[in-house]
């Protein structure tokens, strides 16, 4: 399988142009990789206030979501699967279940089946027509209503509100040389990826602005991929 190398000509002419246009970390870091430790202890801090503040004021509508799961489609209403966090340890991810109760016998299937999805998901690790998905599940996706979960993996350190998307074990080898830079901090709620086409651009692509966002961290552009991070969901582009 081909990966992505750290000397990327052609998306490094695009680093350092905005928060949602870098494509690759072969420029110098502004220091050590992860951030120095006043920025790495700030950053915690900003996570913290902001899922506590999460769940004070929207606790309400997480208990709805949880209720409408278990109504529309039976079984738990939270999906865990364990994925890669900082430093390459594994943590348990969560999300509202968006999928049918057999979604991994259903995407092998449907997946033999066909040659095009095979091609769409090498590409991408996503599908446009995904046939696990159900109807609610389906709306809870298109405003990333199902990642709220996710705020709970932020108050207990797995996860950050801005990093790289937790990557899954059979998308490890897609980062390649980038792999260090995933490993450097905690995976996020929110990235580069989010605000930058999200799902109509390559998981190769994907890893490369992960890179280029630990490679340059800043709680500005934190803040600025925060800020953007809402307009994008408000209006569901590049969501599957």
């Amino acid at each position: 399988m081909n990966t992505l190398r750290s000397t990327n000509t052609s998306s490094s002419s695009t680093a350092g142009r905005g928060p949602g246009s870098g494509l690759a970390a072969n420029t110098s870091a502004y220091g050590p990789l992860g951030g120095a430790p006043w920025l790495r202890h700030a950053k915690r801090a900003a996570d913290i206030a902001m899922a506590g503040s999460f769940f004070v004021f929207f606790g309400w509508a997480y208990a709805l979501i949880w209720l409408g799961v278990r109504y529309t489609s039976g079984g738990p209403a939270i999906y865990m699967q364990p994925r890669y966090g900082k430093d390459g340890r594994v943590f348990k991810f969560y999300k509202f279940r968006s999928m049918v109760a057999d979604a991994d016998a259903v995407l092998a299937r449907h997946l033999r089946q066909n040659p095009a999805a095979r091609r769409e998901w090498a590409i991408y690790q996503k599908l446009e027509h995904d046939p696990r998905i159900t109807r609610f599940g389906a709306f809870l996706r298109k405003y990333s209503i199902d990642e709220f979960p996710q705020f709970w993996n932020v108050l207990k350190g797995d996860m950050s509100m801005v990093g790289p998307r937790p990557c899954m074990f059979a998308q490890k080898e897609l980062y390649g040389d980038y792999w260090s830079h995933y490993c450097a901090v905690r995976p996020g709620i929110t990235g580069l990826w989010q605000i930058s086409g999200r799902n109509e651009i390559s998981y190769r692509r994907r890893a490369a602005m992960d890179a280029e966002y630990v490679a340059h961290l800043s709680l500005w552009r934190d803040l600025a991929i925060l800020l953007k991070t809402f307009g994008v969901v408000t209006g569901a582009r590049g969501s599957r």
